[in-house]
């Protein structure tokens, strides 16, 4: 897991450990017999978010490539890499970001729809769950998450219209 995960995303993961560690720790009571040694408990807990933020760093690629292949800029895994595709990446992530930021604000929007994108494309949910949550169909989440990761798309498109003026 070392080599996919940066230091600065394990910093990250550290800080959030300890933060869980602050609500849990008041009310944990060492049992080593029952419950482990409390270093396993720590790694367990260090594991799981580590975890958590890879899924996390993996699901947002995932909604970087789809918005990208819509537009026709989808790049295959065995493409010549040059040097400025780095620059361009992070470029093209900053468009993105600043697309997801304007959508998940955006008025005019649904809330509802935003509520689903997010669960479902962004933190990961099963369809099912969230279709549960919100009481409607899978089919019917299926169609306000195609809205709007459409709407995402087409706020990549004016933002790179805007940055290529």
């Amino acid at each position: 897991m070392r080599e996919r995960f940066p230091s600065i995303d394990a910093d990250e993961t550290i800080q959030e450990t300890f933060a869980a560690l602050c609500k849990v720790l008041p009310s944990y009571r060492y049992e080593p017999g029952e419950k482990g040694h409390f270093h396993n408990y720590l790694t367990g807990i260090l594991r799981n978010k580590a975890r958590r933020a890879l899924r996390d760093r993996n699901r947002q690629a995932g909604i970087k490539d789809m918005v990208a292949a819509h537009d026709g800029m989808a790049r295959s895994p065995d493409a010549p890499q040059f040097a400025t595709r780095d620059d361009d990446s992070s470029w093209r992530e900053a468009v993105f970001e600043i697309a997801l930021r304007r959508f998940l604000s955006d008025e005019s929007v649904a809330e509802r729809t935003k509520r689903i994108f997010e669960r479902t494309a962004l933190n990961g949910e099963s369809p099912e769950t969230v279709a549960a949550s919100f009481k409607m169909t899978r089919h019917a989440v299926d169609q306000a998450k195609s809205r709007a990761v459409l709407r995402l798309r087409e706020m990549v498109r004016e933002l790179e219209a805007i940055a290529g003026e």
